[in-house]
């Protein structure tokens, strides 16, 4: 049996239309291709909702501030794009990607300020950091050695973006060291970020987080959020990276997985070796916030 609608497997916004997943193309003179000179967010789509909407576009709208692009498109319509893309892959589960490029350069200046800016925008299948199942034994988390996060004065993570260099190259080291994932540290020693996630420890009760050189993840803020209405102390200040092995607890966070449990850390179990009951809660309360209409937009399929 074959499916009839050909947005199944996802769908874009690209130059002005919608169109099949497969079909979604840029240009290879687009700078946010050839010089990483983009910004984007990731809002997830779960049972046929949106889940904080709202604080993915006004960070989109940030980051876009600060490297000085603007669009043609106002909040609503983008939102609206958004949502017109799931709703016609009819994806309940998704992962919805919203992208402002540089542009291409016309023949007249190649000056970054001359171009006109771009937007695309995708849905497709909910993706995982880390898998449902494998989240139930917890992820092995290396600290890279051999590579240090950019620094903020280089580049500014707080604007997402496409510098993944310094991340990727992480994420070999943690594979031949025998890990799953990997958290860089920064020039001074201290914890930063992994690809794509925040990370959060728990010692005696309490959370802590770092506080620069990072993403403000809108997950790590739901987190934190969370973490209040639950009575739960949470601090988010410098972690020495030599501090995270003596940690209770560990776990990850992302639009991409949620809350993703961290049992070891380079080779040292964490507790028992399972993941811990702190970690357990947040992660809870995290997916049950899905259904909280505080937090959470409706798609009319």
């Amino acid at each position: 049996m074959t499916d009839d609608n050909p947005y199944s497997r996802g769908c874009a916004w690209v130059d002005g239309e919608y169109v099949p997943i497969r079909d979604a193309k840029i240009s290879l003179l687009d700078v946010g291709f050839s010089r990483s000179d983009v910004t984007y967010d990731v809002v997830a789509v779960w049972n046929g909702k949106f889940f904080r909407l709202d604080a993915h576009l006004d960070r989109f709208e940030r980051s876009m501030k600060s490297l000085q692009m603007s669009l043609e498109l106002d909040r609503e319509q983008m939102a609206a794009i958004l949502t017109e893309c799931v709703r016609k892959s009819a994806l309940r589960e998704s992962y919805v990607e919203m992208i402002s490029t540089r542009g291409r350069p016309s023949r007249e200046s190649r000056s970054p300020w001359s171009f006109q800016n771009l937007f695309y925008a995708y849905a497709i299948p909910y993706i995982w950091i880390v898998e449902p199942d494998k989240q139930e034994t917890g992820s092995h988390l290396i600290i890279a050695q051999d590579t240090v996060r950019i620094p903020t004065s280089s580049v500014d993570p707080t604007v997402k973006n496409f510098h993944w260099g310094d991340l990727t190259r992480g994420a070999f080291e943690a594979r031949e060291r025998g890990g799953s994932v990997v958290v860089l540290p920064d020039l001074d020693g201290n914890l930063t970020e992994g690809p794509g996630f925040n990370i959060f420890l728990v010692a005696d009760g309490q959370l802590y987080t770092p506080d620069a050189g990072v993403l403000e993840g809108i997950t790590r803020r739901t987190i934190l959020d969370l973490a209040t209405e639950h009575g739960l102390t949470a601090h988010v200040a410098p972690i020495p990276a030599a501090d995270a092995g003596r940690a209770d607890e560990a776990f990850m966070t992302s639009t991409a997985g949620g809350v993703m449990p961290v049992t070891m850390i380079d080779g040292r179990p964490l507790g028992d070796g399972t993941p811990g009951p702190f970690t357990m809660q947040l992660r809870q309360a995290y997916w049950d916030a899905h259904d909280d209409p505080r937090w959470t937009t409706p798609i009319d399929y």
